[in-house]
């Protein structure tokens, strides 16, 4: 015996997926009476009985038709439920679709299972091409389009009836509405790529991929909802023609718009038509039924404005979960015109009209709604209606611009040099890394101070606290006409206590590798310390020079807060404390700050704030290589995350790739996989124990060693 081409005891999951896809249209049909089904309430809608029909004709002309020696169902359909395809012959005009009332309702669902018996027997032949598999998983989303559509235009006819009927008990809808998080989302922009990359299924009208210039921009974290809309026409937004564009307030006037589609008001408030009949508007939920014009004119009276696709498609990529009902609420508005992306080419043969020539006087729409089909949304998805249209699920999420960082390069060329070849250096290892030096520019010391400031993170306010009780007992230890010598000063606000405890110093010396950072610190102190000789030297603390003469001829001071020493390798660690020991010489102090080892859920939190602060301090890192020596990245394509690593007993900042992507440096092309990391950071915690064992391996002891309360962190004074 012969096998076919597909073993029959194996589940096919074409035919699966056929099946389902098939089942859901009639699935919402059920209920709904011949005359629902035949009725067409506007020239944009269309009647339930012809999408049925439609959907099955479609699988028919675009497939079945091209077997050869096939004969039609019924060749008469071919013009009956042809929608817009020329190449396919005569059809009946969309605004007299629901003038067809024949054939009858029962015929159409004869047709639809004729055409599934058809299409299951042309899949268990398993003959299709490259071409064929296209079109048909084509036609499976065509189908999914067109149960939203059914929903769209039902809905628009139990509008029309005075009678207002439900046309089901509740909505039919898959998931709830996911509560509002509240704010905005920032992003850095740049050169960005958006677009299908020819992975998995996508409409023509997604690709191909190409990069987009985006400027820095927000945009929000939730929908609009009916109560802000409210606010919107009680402040006259209907009636004040500065909010709208011309052509929508020519429409405003022409169709006498007070609201949005659906909604009413009476003496008990506003209410909308759904498709469970005439209900409430609840203020909480997001906004349905506007247009264009309507979601313009709205993000203008609000201060903001619509977002492009592209913010919206790379925002969404990039950070999903920073957003509530990105999909399955409604489509949201962009302020982008549906045209074509370079190097678009429409689907070959008859299916070439499927989107392409719609690509004018559109607008497009990102997201899905909670009648989209599960399983056809898509983060680069482009639906397109006219700026006037509203019966579809439509709302909208606001966007903002914000300040852009400078895109002057660094004049500083020895710096950025260091900064390249570190940086290619780091990125050229597997896994990646990159110095924690370099996340303190001037933008990154400011972010800093931010976290030094945040509920979770501990160190500097335990530290500071820490350091005002030892500091006037270390301080007595100085000795007269000291240098106090600060490594990687930062903003330098530790070393004000210092200062205060010792007010003979001769000189303060702070040490920094951004000169920006350094200079501002050292303005700041010079003005609060007038009479203090101040002597900043730009430098890596880890690469020591000598310090500047004629500074004083007391004792040199170490001081090195901030835990930073658990930033370092101990290799590094050791390396750095033996190099701090011989510039600071034999009699030196040397007063260290770090973190205690502790509970790893406190660990974690403070170093991914749920402000998010961390994370941009994090990312400047990219902004800075884009800035200084034009590396490219995408940085709002990378997540922050913290991680506890046990076994070295530290914390670990690494920035995560959310997709493939690749940067160029100096012509050298660096390639990221999804979910490959860079290790910016480590933080490594102590205990009393490993302090000492280091002190010891870097020619330092300990005299003193003093941890506050919980979550603790400590201060060593060590003696050379």
């Amino acid at each position: 015996m012969k096998a076919s081409s597909r073993e029959s005891d194996q589940t096919d999951p074409d035919l699966e997926a056929f099946e389902a896809v098939r089942a859901a249209l009639p699935g919402l049909a059920q209920g709904l009476s011949a005359e629902d089904l035949a009725a067409q309430s506007m020239p944009d809608c269309s009647p339930g009985k012809w999408h049925l029909a439609h959907s099955s004709w479609f699988f028919e002309a675009m497939i079945l038709a091209d077997t050869p020696g096939y004969a039609p169902v019924d060749p008469r359909l071919q013009t009956l439920f042809n929608s817009y395809y020329e190449a396919l012959g005569a059809r009946v005009e969309r605004h007299e679709r629901g003038l067809m009332t024949r054939p009858s309702l029962d015929e159409v669902m004869a047709y639809r299972r004729e055409i599934d018996r058809r299409m299951t027997a042309w899949l268990s032949e398993g003959r299709a091409d490259a071409r064929q598999r296209y079109l048909f998983t084509l036609g499976l989303h065509h189908e999914q389009q067109h149960q939203e559509l059914f929903l769209m235009d039902l809905l628009n006819l139990m509008a029309r009836s005075p009678l207002e009927p439900a046309a089901y008990e509740v909505e039919p809808r898959t998931r709830p509405v996911e509560p509002a998080k509240g704010g905005f989302s920032r992003f850095e922009g740049g050169l960005v790529e958006i677009g299908h990359d020819g992975r998995g299924f996508a409409f023509d009208n997604e690709g191909p991929a190409h990069r987009v210039w985006l400027e820095p921009y927000a945009l929000a974290n939730d929908l609009v909802a009916n109560g802000d809309w409210i606010g919107f026409i009680q402040d006259g937004g209907y009636t004040r023609a500065e909010l709208w564009l011309s052509d929508g307030w020519a429409t405003v006037k022409a169709e006498g718009w007070e609201a949005p589609l659906y909604w009413r008001r009476d003496d008990n408030g506003w209410t909308t038509m759904t498709l469970a009949g005439r209900t409430p508007v609840d203020p909480a939920a997001p906004v349905r039924h506007i247009s264009f014009y309507e979601a313009d004119a709205f993000s203008r009276w609000a201060g903001k404005r619509l977002p492009t696709e592209a913010e919206w498609e790379h925002a969404v990529r990039c950070r999903p979960e920073a957003f509530s009902n990105a999909f399955g609420e409604v489509w949201q508005w962009t302020a982008s015109g549906y045209a074509p992306y370079p190097g678009f080419r429409p689907t070959e043969g008859t299916a070439a009209e499927y989107n392409g020539k719609f690509m004018a006087n559109q607008m497009v729409l990102r997201g899905s709604s909670f009648a989209t089909a599960e399983g056809h949304a898509r983060v680069g998805y482009r639906n397109f209606f006219y700026p006037q249209q509203r019966w579809a699920f439509m709302g909208l999420r606001l966007a903002g611009d914000t300040a852009p960082a400078s895109l002057t390069r660094a004049t500083d060329g020895g710096e950025t040099a260091r900064f390249r070849r570190d940086l290619l250096a780091g990125l050229s290892r597997s896994p990646k890394v990159a110095s924690p030096k370099w996340l303190y520019d001037a933008e990154g010391s400011r972010l800093f101070e931010d976290i030094t400031r945040l509920p979770e993170y501990y160190p500097t306010r335990q530290e500071a606290a820490l350091l005002r009780e030892v500091a006037p007992r270390w301080a007595a230890r100085f000795g007269p006409d000291a240098v106090l010598v600060e490594f990687g000063s930062g903003a330098s606000e530790k070393t004000r206590i210092v200062l205060d405890a010792a007010p003979d110093l001769a000189a303060y010396v702070p040490i920094d590798i951004s000169a920006d950072a350094l200079d501002l610190a050292a303005r700041r102190v010079a003005e609060d310390y007038p009479s203090l000789r101040i002597e900043p030297l730009v430098g890596d603390f880890l690469h020591l020079g000598a310090l500047p003469a004629g500074t004083g001829s007391g004792r040199r001071i170490g001081f090195f807060p901030g835990s930073t020493i658990g930033n370092l390798e101990r290799d590094e660690a050791v390396a750095f404390l033996k190099a701090a020991r011989g510039l600071l010489g034999d009699d030196a102090l040397f007063v260290l700050g770090v973190d205690l080892a502790k509970d790893p859920a406190v660990l974690v939190a403070a170093y991914d704030d749920a402000a998010g602060v961390t994370a941009a301090f994090n990312r400047n890192l990219l902004v800075r290589a884009n800035r200084e020596i034009g590396a490219g990245f995408d940085v709002d394509a990378f997540a922050h995350r913290a991680v506890w690593n046990a076994a070295a007993s530290r914390m670990e900042m690494h920035l995560e790739a959310t997709r493939e992507m690749a940067i160029e440096v100096e012509g050298r092309r660096i390639a990221f996989a999804r979910g490959e990391t860079i290790h910016t950071e480590s933080s490594r915690k102590y205990t009393e124990a490993s302090v000492r064992e280091l002190a010891e391996a870097s020619g330092w002891r300990v005299t003193a060693f003093e941890s506050g309360p919980a979550p603790s962190v400590a201060l060593a004074l060590l003696e050379a």
